[in-house]
Order: structure tokens, then sequence, then C-alpha cells
């Protein structure tokens, strides 16, 4: 089966942000009031072939620890979704 994966990585609580400061000094200026703790992260998808989610969820867990954090300022939150009939794999988004 095919899964699809949304692997979202931010800093690590005590991690200077910069972009984030920056957008959040930015807002009061845009007309946007009340908003704070702006934090700046990335957001990765992609398909995995897999037998169960059980095993889908550990594939991309490994994909996200080794590949697309770095463990030692980042932290990264894997979520699986069911099965798709148009999760396809490849270059394509899911």
């Amino acid at each position: 089966m095919t899964f699809e994966v949304l692997v979202e990585v931010r800093l690590l609580a005590g991690i200077a942000d910069p972009q984030g400061a920056t957008i959040e000094r930015s807002l009061p200026a845009l007309g946007f009031a009340g908003v704070s703790a702006v934090r700046v992260g990335k957001a990765i998808r992609f398909c995995v072939d897999a037998p169960d989610a059980a095993a889908a969820e550990t594939l991309a867990g490994e994909v996200a620890r080794r590949l697309l954090s770095n463990p030692v300022i980042e932290e990264a939150t894997v979520t699986v979704c069911q099965p798709s009939p148009t999760a396809t794999g490849g270059t394509q988004q899911p």
C-alpha cells in the first residue's frame, strides 16, 4: 500500500529562530496585531510503500531522523495518512 506522509521539522525550544523573529517584528506593520511566538519550520510531504501504517510510520520516522532533520537543533513530527488511491509515489506530490 502507498501511504502519504507529512514530516514537520521545527527548531527545538531554546534554539534561536531569526526567521520567526523577523516575521514577528513585521506583522504589526502589516496590520496583524496580537500574533506572537512565531517559529519557522519546514514541511516535507512524500509517499511510502509499506505493508501497513505502522511500517510506513517506522520508515518515515527513520527518514526524518537520518535525513530530513538535525536532531541536535530540530525535532520532527511524522504524520502518516491512510492509504490513498491517488497516491502514486515518484516525483508527484501527495
